[in-house]
């Protein structure tokens, strides 16, 4: 696994999402931006779902979530800078964390899985390694 492409291609992946985020629907782009993002999202759980899948499986299991694991570009932020806000990436149901709204986001710089519990809590359950 060539840990500097799989980080590009998130990174890449994110910016695109965030292009479009910023577009009005209305803008004679959007579309084709849709598309390119589509596209880029295949592309990207083609390449390196297996592998991420896999730790998210494991992630799922380490927090004793019933919650489906997703494909990776579900886990994405909506940008890059900062850590993930509260409301980002997947809801997961934890029993580490009963009563509270959990979520794993797949962040890039480093690539790792992060789990956010509210404004107080904010781990890194998994980081890319060879």
């Amino acid at each position: 696994m060539n840990l500097e492409e799989l980080n590009s291609a998130l990174v890449t992946l994110i910016e695109k999402k965030q292009v479009l985020h910023d577009m009005k629907y209305d803008d004679a782009r959007y579309d084709d931006v849709e598309e390119e993002l589509h596209d880029l999202e295949d592309d990207f759980n083609e390449e390196y779902g297996a592998y991420l899948e896999a730790a998210l499986d494991k992630v799922h299991t380490d927090l004793n979530s019933d919650t489906d694991v997703l494909l990776p570009t579900a886990y994405l932020p909506s940008s890059i800078g900062g850590t993930p806000s509260p409301k980002e990436g997947v809801w997961v149901d934890s029993e580490k964390y009963p009563g509270k709204e959990a979520r794993i986001t797949l962040v890039p710089n480093p690539t790792r899985i992060v789990l956010t519990v509210g404004k107080a809590v904010q781990q890194e359950l998994w980081k890319a390694s060879k």
